[in-house]
């Protein structure tokens, strides 16, 4: 197995960049530099020749030492390479353009020195160039490496892979844990499957979550991953409950009496995924009382001795069983072929011999299926390649060896632009959730990914990302459960383990979670470095848990939930910094050396950071993420950062009239529009290359006359965006509050939106809907609000619009006509509909409405329902998930909600005047299982709790104006007796 992680290298994530800024260092601008043309050009043939042979190398079976030392020394060579490319181009590069010419003289003068130093190094990187290829002819290197056929991608693997969720084979064993499940004739049992990584227990038992845990009271689905961080998953089991959260700095005990306390008198089912330890295990079942309910927990662990532990004497183990021989060949051939009958019969045969190494092990089969889908079916001297390398290994390793094998043979038959990308996956830890507009982004800033013919930089990085997905190489995840776009994905552990042993092999990045994690690597230059959850400084930001390394060199870093932070300034190669200080850590985060890091590219915060006013500095960034700060302010240097790209901030924000200026974006995200101002609306005609904007719209402020002018302004500079994929136009008030009445002002577009995927313009209300809306033939997600429908505009948009598969309708007016959808009105393809209007029972279906439907949600309001239902739910086939919920409105009569809603958890009320009557919630105004309310009034004096109120409320948020208080809470909050936390913001 060493020999074979030693074959397989990141070398295209080493050479690429370099080769890129080689070529860019014989522009114009460098040739001024005597000698420098001359060392350019031979450094680029010398690479470039050694990018070949470990493009080799990577499709090699196995190195000899020699060659292993040789392909570490190129890898290390050739990031001390860039990062000499990258200090001469910081030195000799561009100037401000603002600077005037006596300074660009001074500056010029200051720096001769430097530059005839840097060209000095030059011919010492020539040197060593020199030397290590004589190394490579002396040792006769490419005589020592046995070469593959390269695997090509097959541009059928998309089209095969469409429902990549297929499960064969677990039925008996699903039944058979549905049967315990239900047995109500015993209290409180414990089930343990258990097997090794791969065999499929998490599906199994997430399948037994959906197809019994709608008969229990309440459920839950909680990972636990190797290290588990108590509060953290005990917050995860609160959410899911609908309670509150506690901060991470509580003790583990008071989570555990909240859980307690709320499951005591319920029929309870709970998932304990992946758990590796019984101490973590004697923790977490504290939180699970025996109340005599019949309830279940079932625990998933890859251990057979921590699944007994657990079980004890109230439990039972399940031991997860591989797949027979007709379910693995069944499965095998829908991943390789697309159905069990495409087998060409040439393929019959060596098909059997590959699927028999994989012993039945779901993963395996899944991978090594999506692998040889990969495949020309026509050369069959490749597919015996594979099957007899394969028999070569599994005669002698374990089934674990076996297990990784096979995932390591479908990372080697990665195309060689995705290996690097993949990975980079390991710098997020386990049963991570990894936001994919991030890893793009990375990506890009990493230099994995450049620019092709058709495409730029960030849409080719889409493309890697599909394909990771498509070869299962990642798990996607949904923005929802049933539908919705891929927002990310995860990664499976066992392939997490290989990443992590490719990584450590090839110094390519280090994931820390204690200080003596890097302590073995101080003699190599650390190059990227991920620190999860350390607690390196006191409380008042002192470090008291340094972590030893060599971090020079360093061109990535990543702080996720931890709050060790390093003095930035000694990181002069730093490309990457994303710092994701929200966890729950109250240290503030300072960045005001930032400015210093002339080479970063891509920069995102999250939590408790103080940004700097000066960025101008930070001439090569590229991404800019603020979005998930508390606040921000925008200093005017952004114009001086020449590539920024991708500029998200936090609500609240207000877009600067100088934006225009910052020619280069392509994605604006979260700002504010001013009310009263023109000038920053109409800067926005001038970002042409935009293809990404959010924009929230004020709800108040603007007078009629003037709305008429506001609005005309931004449908002028709408007009301009021409390669807009998304645009999104908000509320910038809570609670759903509709902004500008706009009537037609916005149906005049023009359509000039040809590219545009996604279109949200729920801060808008139209008259009805625009007719400009038809010709965005590729839209797949609209979301639209209107003051009356009619049955001819759903029909123009379910006939007119072939790719919508997402649909949001608001309407604010009761409709004048019933709307009918049915065979005939288009939908092709939606799978996710959601219609907010207070009378619901003006929609109907009718048969062959909607075929692939598969998630409904309505918004309404209760006293303006028939108490019918939308009429023909029976007609959509593929429905899987329907959600009613209620918008308010700002005055409520509180007695009808709590009493004709039985099934409310959560309520939320804003009211914006001060109410005429008080608000009184007694026993007799229902509310009887409501478990968090909150209530954003000026006047809260004006709420009053009266005995037997809102029995179940553990969480009560308030939120007031403290001008406007009377210094008198809320009446009877002793009357609450199951209050467990109030919040007043």
């Amino acid at each position: 197995m060493a020999a074979v992680a030693a074959a397989v290298s990141v070398s295209m994530g080493v050479m690429k960049p370099i080769l890129a800024k080689l070529t860019a260092l014989m522009g114009d601008e460098y040739k001024k530099l005597k000698g420098l043309p001359e060392e350019v050009t031979f450094l680029k043939r010398e690479l470039t020749d050694m990018d070949a042979l470990l493009e080799k190398m990577d499709n090699a079976d196995e190195l000899d030492p020699q060659a292993k030392n040789w392909r570490k020394h190129i890898i290390e060579m050739s990031y001390d390479i860039e990062d000499y490319i990258d200090d001469f181009m910081h030195r000799v590069g561009e100037t401000n353009d603002k600077v005037g010419i006596l300074q660009k003289a001074s500056r010029y003068l200051r720096s001769f020195n430097d530059r005839r130093r840097l060209v000095n190094q030059f011919q010492e990187i020539k040197a060593l160039v020199i030397e290590t290829s004589e190394r490579r002819k002396r040792y006769i290197l490419d005589q020592c490496i046995s070469i593959t056929t390269p695997i090509v991608v097959d541009p059928r693997m998309s089209a095969l892979y469409k429902d990549s969720t297929s499960l064969v084979g677990i039925d008996a064993q699903k039944n058979e844990l549905v049967n315990w499940a239900m047995d109500e004739g015993k209290p409180l049992m414990l089930m343990a499957i258990v097997g090794f990584g791969g065999l499929g227990k998490t599906m199994l038992a997430n399948e037994v979550y959906h197809e019994v845990g709608g008969k229990f009271g309440c459920k839950a689905f909680v990972p636990v991953s190797q290290k588990p961080e108590m509060v953290g998953l005990f917050n995860s089991l609160l959410r899911q409950f609908g309670l509150g959260i506690y901060p991470h700095a509580c003790q583990v005990q008071d989570a555990i009496n909240s859980i307690r306390g709320y499951l005591q008198d319920k029929r309870y089912l709970i998932i304990v995924d992946d758990l590796w330890d019984i101490k973590a295990w004697n923790t977490i079942c504290c939180a699970f009382p025996d109340n005599d309910q019949h309830s279940r927990v079932v625990i998933t662990t890859r251990i057979e001795g921590v699944a007994k532990a657990c079980c004890g004497n109230h439990g039972s183990v399940h031991t997860m069983k591989p797949l027979s021989e007709v379910d693995s060949r069944k499965l095998f051939l829908y991943r390789a072929f697309g159905s069990e009958d495409a087998c060409p019969s040439e393929l019959s045969k060596v098909s059997y011999e590959i699927l028999k190494k994989c012993a039945g092990l779901p993963l395996a089969i899944v991978t090594m299926g999506s692998l040889l889908a990969c495949q020309p079916t026509s050369l069959e001297g490749q597919w015996e390649y594979i099957q007899n390398s394969l028999a070569n290994k599994f005669t002698t390793n374990s089934d674990y060896d076996d297990m990784m094998y096979i995932l390591d043979l479908s990372y080697k038959n990665l195309p060689r632009h995705l290996k690097a990308c993949f990975l980079h996956l390991g710098s997020y830890p386990e049963d991570h959730v990894i936001r994919r507009v991030d890893l793009v982004r990375q990506w890009v800033a990493e230099g994995f990914v450049s620019k092709s013919n058709e495409q730029d930089a960030w849409e080719v990085a889409e493309s890697y990302f599909n394909e990771l997905i498509n070869r299962s190489m990642v798990q996607p995840i949904y923005r929802e459960h049933i539908t919705g776009l891929i927002f990310g994905c995860r990664v499976h552990d066992m392939l997490l383990e290989l990443i992590a042993r490719r990584c450590k092999e090839d110094n390519f990045l280090s994931l820390v979670s204690r200080p003596q994690a890097v302590a073995g690597a101080q003699d190599k230059a650390v190059r990227r470095l991920t620190v999860v959850g350390l607690r390196g400084r006191d409380k008042d930001g002192k470090v008291t848990k340094p972590i030893p390394g060599n971090f020079s060199q360093l061109r990535s870093l990543t702080i996720l939930g931890s709050n060790w932070v390093p003095s930035l300034d000694e990181f002069k190669f730093l490309q990457v910094l994303f710092l994701d200080n929200s966890n729950g850590i109250m240290i503030v985060i300072d960045l005001s050396s930032i400015n210093q890091l002339s080479h970063l590219r891509y920069l995102k915060g999250q939590g408790n950071i103080e940004m700097p006013s000066k960025i101008q500095g930070l001439r090569l960034l590229e991404t800019l993420d603020l979005s998930g700060l508390s606040h921000y302010s925008v200093p005017s240097e952004i114009v001086d950062v020449p590539h920024l790209s991708h500029f998200l901030v936090p609500s609240g924000t207000w877009l600067p009239n100088w934006i225009d200026k910052v020619k280069s974006l392509r994605t604006l995200w979260g700002f504010d529009l001013p009310s009263d101002s023109f000038q920053s609306i109409v800067s926005l005609d001038k970002l042409t290359a935009l293809s990404q904007l959010s924009l929230y719209l004020p709800s108040k402020g603007v007078d009629m006359l003037v709305k008429a002018t506001w609005m005309d302004h931004l449908s002028t500079s709408l007009n301009k965006l021409r390669n807009l994929k998304q645009l999104t136009l908000l509320c910038s008030q809570p609670f759903g509050s509709v902004a500008l009445c706009v009537d037609d002002a916005l149906s005049l577009l023009s359509p000039p939106f040809s590219n545009l995927e996604l279109l949200d313009m729920t801060g808008c209300t139209f008259s009805r809907v625009p007719r400009w809306i038809v010709h965005i033939q590729n839209i797949c997600e609209l979301s639209v609000g209107v003051k009356q429908i009619f049955q001819e505009d759903v029909t123009i948009i379910g006939t007119q619009l072939p790719s919508l598969l997402r649909l949001s309708l608001r309407i604010s007016d009761i409709p004048m006509e019933r709307i009918v959808i049915g065979g005939t009105t288009g939908f092709l393809i939606v799978n996710f509909f959601r219609f907010n209007c207070d009378a619901i029972s003006y929609l109907a279906f009718e048969a062959g409405a909607m075929t692939k439907l598969r998630e409904l949600e309505l918004n309404f309001d209760p006293n303006k329902w028939d108490k019918a239902a939308p009429g023909g739910l029976q007609h959509l086939q593929s429905l899987k998930k329907i959600i009613a919920l209620r918008s308010f409105d700002e005055r409520e009569d509180v007695t009808i909600i709590g009493t004709q809603l039985p099934s409310l958890l959560r309520l939320s009320l804003r009211i914006s005047d001060i109410p005429m009557e008080r608000i009184v919630i007694g026993g007799t105004t229902g509310f009887l299982i409501v478990n968090f309310f909150r209530f954003n009034c000026d006047a809260i004096s004006y709420l009053a709790f009266e005995a037997g109120a809102m029995t179940k409320l553990r969480e009560l948020e308030l939120n007031f104006d403290p001008n406007k208080w009377d210094k008198a809470a809320p009446g009877g909050l002793q009357h609450l007796q199951s209050l467990k936390k109030i919040i007043a913001l």
